[in-house]
């Protein structure tokens, strides 16, 4: 039990940081005394400078080599999967709460996961290397490019945040590209060690710090009555539609690696970590984007199910592979 919970605890503080949230709002949610408004920003930024010194940059120069398998995962998750979730909203987009909305359309222009990606291309024979190197990348381009899809959503008519595009992107600045690069610095010049070391440690620190993020985000939701307007059954909306998106970005990524004529330990590479998406990468930037809208919750709703289904859907395929092969 003792060594389940530690393995899982990021997971299983989830829904705690959300049942929080509706316990005692008053102290995650603006002008509350954890005074959110503030510390979150900080968390953040040091979610940010946690991924910058721990980052194998060494790993975008060891897995470079395979061109068309990385060409092939980064239009898959930042071009694919954003046209797939714009087709889906043109069809049901008006039928559902416009925050929810907008959690779509995040989750679908948000970046591949880091730990899983590799984990599972190692469990299922794939190439490691490429693996890492996607996922290194995918993360370092969704810091650029996330926003950037939001910003055009936002300009479309999306809504979903109280700031301007430029006030986004001064955040994005601050908030990431400045504690990514200052994490980088540290690690390439005298902490690499140190960081690799204490990488799991470190890893912690940043799930911890998203918990907390999360637990301001629903805070405000409370407060601003967001779940009593829309009811609970939102969440179920939210899970088919998170099902129905999976099912069809699996399926596309596996024709696409097709298409590519891509060898197999390349094309199970291709298939995890362009339908993943990271939860790690992605509550960090929509505090950043969204920054105190009272409906963050709500936009984290879709990515808050989408992790841990990509776990297990993802871990199946990952199996099914490295059995066949």
């Amino acid at each position: 039990m003792n060594a389940f919970l530690k393995k899982n605890w990021f997971m299983l503080g989830m829904p705690v940081a959300v049942a929080l949230a509706w316990v005692m709002p008053q102290a995650g949610a603006d002008g509350g005394w954890l005074k959110a408004e503030v510390t979150t920003k900080l968390a953040v930024a040091l979610v940010f400078l946690v991924q910058g010194m721990t980052l194998p940059a060494k790993a975008l120069k060891d897995g470079a080599s395979q061109g068309r398998l990385h060409a092939g995962v980064q239009l898959f998750c930042f071009l694919v999967i954003p046209l797939i979730g714009l087709g889906m909203d043109q069809l049901v987009g008006s039928k559902l709460a416009p925050d929810l909305r907008m959690g779509f359309l995040f989750l679908c222009v948000l970046p591949s996961t880091i730990v899983m990606a590799v984990v599972l291309a190692t469990v299922a024979g794939g190439n490691v290397a490429a693996a890492i190197f996607n996922a290194v990348l995918s993360n370092v381009l969704g810091v650029f490019l996330t926003p950037l899809w939001v910003a055009a959503i936002l300009a479309s008519g999306g809504g979903g945040s109280d700031q301007s595009v430029g006030e986004v992107l001064r955040e994005v600045s601050l908030l990431l590209l400045v504690p990514l690069a200052v994490g980088q610095l540290l690690r390439r010049f005298g902490l690499k060690a140190w960081a690799d070391q204490h990488k799991k440690r470190l890893s912690n620190l940043s799930n911890a710090t998203i918990l907390l993020i999360v637990y301001a985000a629903f805070c405000n939701s409370v407060q601003a009555n967001i779940w009593s307007q829309h009811g609970f059954a939102t969440i179920l909306v939210a899970f088919i539609g998170v099902v129905i998106l999976m099912v069809i970005a699996l399926a596309v990524a596996i024709g696409f690696a097709r298409m590519l004529g891509l060898a197999p330990a390349e094309r199970i590479v291709m298939v995890i970590s362009g339908a993943q998406k990271s939860l790690a990468t992605g509550v960090p930037l929509a505090k950043v984007i969204f920054g105190a809208h009272p409906g963050l919750g709500l936009i984290l709703l879709p990515i808050m199910i989408y992790h841990p289904l990509q776990l297990f859907v993802c871990g199946w395929l990952a199996a099914r592979h490295a059995k066949r092969e």
